[in-house]
């Protein structure tokens, strides 16, 4: 049986490496975006390289994977996508420090060496914040009395509500499986069992337009189902309204993105601000680069970086 990564390009002996564990990790930004961003922080003689395993991956797969990132020396860690739960639940014994957020989320989405030590985090929580940090004031629901409508329950929705819980007097999460939004609600249990969170299993876009119609101005809705990129289509119809004031967040950065296009046409009638998911890409990079290798990205530096993402987001968006 091949357990091995389905690519992996040959390295030269004496580059360092951070593996970048996903399913078609050749079709990401990151993958030609990295030699700058490496450059730019001044990580000379390291290298990019992509792991793509099959989604829900056998479990000697994962543990052959992580065995040679903690035995190798050239191999300074790991950025997890898709893989984030199957890895961590096939490898935790593996694992030498595993973080707070890794052992709430039941996840690592972070591999990073100091000494010898593999340590696991799940970073999404800290990417999350900084993304919802940049267009959401910390009193913009206390100044609204906006709600949260949040279409998804993965881990990047989970990331996300985490950080809203109890700034935003009310929640809804509406999924297609009742399991990831059990999921959600023992995570949201843990973090503050006190706040307003309803959970709604619906594949109907028609309800999420009328949940969507019933939101308050000032509502933040986010796209956070992975349609528009991973599968086609949206989650609400195109007869659905958006909040006047609102905030909306697609937390996707690429594909056909209907979800955005449907805010975007509604921008100027009801007064929106439209998010992608671009800087949420950014500071996801960013934030295992910082703990891979040791650093700390001052905000200057990340102005660059995003400088050089640039020409890529527009080919992404077009």
């Amino acid at each position: 049986m091949n357990t091995r990564a389905v690519r992996r390009a040959p390295s030269p002996p004496d580059l360092d490496r951070l593996s970048f564990v996903g399913v078609t990790t050749g079709q990401s930004a990151a993958t030609r975006l990295f030699p700058a961003w490496a450059k730019e922080l001044g990580l000379h003689d390291v290298e990019l390289v992509g792991h793509d395993l099959p989604i829900h991956a056998k479990r000697e797969q994962y543990r052959d994977l992580v065995e040679r990132i903690k035995s190798d020396e050239h191999e300074r860690g790991a950025l997890i996508t898709t893989h984030k739960i199957d890895l961590f639940e096939a490898c935790r014994d593996m694992f030498d420090r595993i973080d707070e957020s890794a052992l709430l989320f039941g996840e690592t989405s972070c591999l990073s060496k100091r000494d010898g030590i593999l340590s696991a985090r799940a970073t999404d929580l800290v990417s999350a914040g900084k993304s919802l940090d940049e267009f959401l004031a910390a009193d913009h629901f206390q100044k609204t009395a906006g709600e949260v409508l949040c279409l998804g329950a993965g881990g990047s929705a989970i990331a996300i509500t985490v950080h809203l819980l109890g700034r935003a007097a009310r929640i809804t999460v509406v999924n297609r499986s009742q399991g990831r939004l059990d999921a959600m609600r023992a995570i949201h249990a843990r973090v503050n069992p006190g706040a307003e969170v309803a959970y709604i299993r619906n594949v109907d876009p028609l309800m999420n337009d009328a949940l969507m119609g019933k939101l308050p101005a000032g509502s933040l809705v986010i796209n956070a189902t992975g349609m528009g990129k991973d599968t086609p289509g949206s989650p609400i119809s195109n007869a659905a309204e958006f909040p006047m004031d609102g905030i909306v967040w697609e937390v996707n950065y690429r594909g056909e993105l209907e979800f955005l296009k449907q805010a975007l046409r509604q921008r100027t009638g009801r007064a929106l601000q439209v998010h992608d998911g671009w800087r949420y890409f950014i500071h996801g990079w960013v934030t295992v680069i910082e703990e891979v290798f040791d650093l700390q990205i001052r905000d200057d530096q990340l102005a660059r970086l995003a400088v050089l993402s640039e020409p890529e987001r527009l080919s992404a968006m077009s």
